[in-house]
């Protein structure tokens, strides 16, 4: 069975492509295009990184080639302008770079990315040093995980825990990554516990619950 990934060092990728402080705008351009990555990180001395360029900082150089922005746009846009005039990754990169450690939850990562609105992120360790990079997608690969497997995990860790003398009792079946339960069990109060447990699951997209009581809960 395929162990659950709660960790960023369970789905990154750990090939990366990157480029020094002095790269040329022309190189960056061309890893990007033969690597089919939307953004490189920008390393010093032994590989520490300091920085990410990405499609979006390379972009204003097209974006004003031909236009002549008027002072108020000039003013609203420095940034950007001033990315247009720039030739070297140290000139374009974002930096400090957003980065996450491998040891961070799956969760973790995609908190960061969604504040950050960033689509990858550079794994370091604590020197700052590269080890991969994780991307939206590898934070989705999750949920490829097989039915089954998700359905050994839910018995084992959640339906085992809650319902000790009664998880023969539990129905549990896995489809396409939403778990209905089902089946009699001592306590509703358990339902709520059980349903936010394995939601936190790896790989569960959704959790329905059709158990019966034999016992009322209170209130």
């Amino acid at each position: 069975m395929s162990e659950t990934p709660h960790q960023v060092s369970d789905v990154m990728t750990r090939t990366v492509v990157a480029v020094g402080r002095d790269a040329s705008f022309k190189e960056m351009v061309r890893t990007i295009g033969q690597w089919r990555v939307s953004a490189i990180p920008v390393l010093e001395g032994e590989g520490r990184v300091v920085g990410v360029v990405s499609e979006a900082d390379l972009l204003p150089k097209e974006e004003f080639r031909d236009s002549d922005p008027d002072r108020l746009e000039q003013l609203r846009r420095l940034p950007d302008l001033a990315k247009a005039g720039a030739v070297t990754a140290e000139e374009l990169m974002s930096a400090p770079a957003v980065t996450v450690h491998a040891d961070a939850t799956l969760a973790e990562a995609a908190r960061i990315m969604a504040v950050r609105r960033v689509k990858r992120l550079p794994v370091v360790d604590s020197e700052g040093m590269l080890q991969g990079i994780v991307s939206r997608g590898d934070l989705l690969k999750v949920f490829l995980r097989p039915d089954e497997d998700i359905e050994e995990e839910v018995r084992r860790t959640v339906i085992s825990y809650l319902f000790p003398g009664v998880s023969h009792a539990v129905h549990v079946r896995v489809e396409e990554g939403v778990v209905t339960l089902g089946g009699q069990i001592p306590n509703a109060a358990m339902i709520p516990v059980a349903a936010r447990l394995i939601r936190a699951v790896e790989g569960v997209v959704d959790v329905e619950c059709h158990f019966t009581s034999a016992r009322r809960a209170d209130g």
